[in-house]
């Protein structure tokens, strides 16, 4: 399915649906995602918002997505975020040119390691004794 799209609204909404559904496939990091979605066409507005926020500055999402994955840290591993960048990476030169695929795939890397490093943060943090 090679769109070769501009990066929009609609064309991000594709991206977010087609990567998803490639998400939810996935061996590795599918079952996290299954057992953590109950609402999937819900949290695929989201993602979609969350995407045209970020490329387009749209300000449709409101969400924290620190403290969102935070309550999954126990079941998110360093190597998901590698595994969910290869997808991306896959999806979005399907999706977009190659220079738009590349800006997405900038732009989810840094995501990516902010994720990380928070979430491992907080793993720390859970370890450390209370008191």
């Amino acid at each position: 399915m090679v769109l070769r799209q501009n990066i929009t609204e609609s064309a991000l909404a594709v991206l977010v649906n087609a990567f998803y559904a490639k998400v939810r496939e996935d061996d590795f990091i599918g079952p996290v995602f299954n057992n953590a979605i109950d609402d999937w066409p819900a949290h695929l507005k989201t993602l979609s918002a969350f995407w045209s926020g970020v490329m387009l500055r749209t300000g449709d999402y409101s969400g924290n997505p620190m403290a969102t994955h935070a309550k999954h840290v126990a079941d998110i591993s360093p190597p998901m975020f590698a595994r969910w960048l290869v997808l991306w990476r896959e999806t979005t030169e399907e999706i977009f040119a190659p220079a738009e695929a590349a800006v997405l795939q900038e732009r989810a890397e840094r995501i990516g390691q902010s994720l990380a490093f928070g979430l491992e943060f907080e793993r720390n943090r859970r370890a450390r004794p209370q008191g």
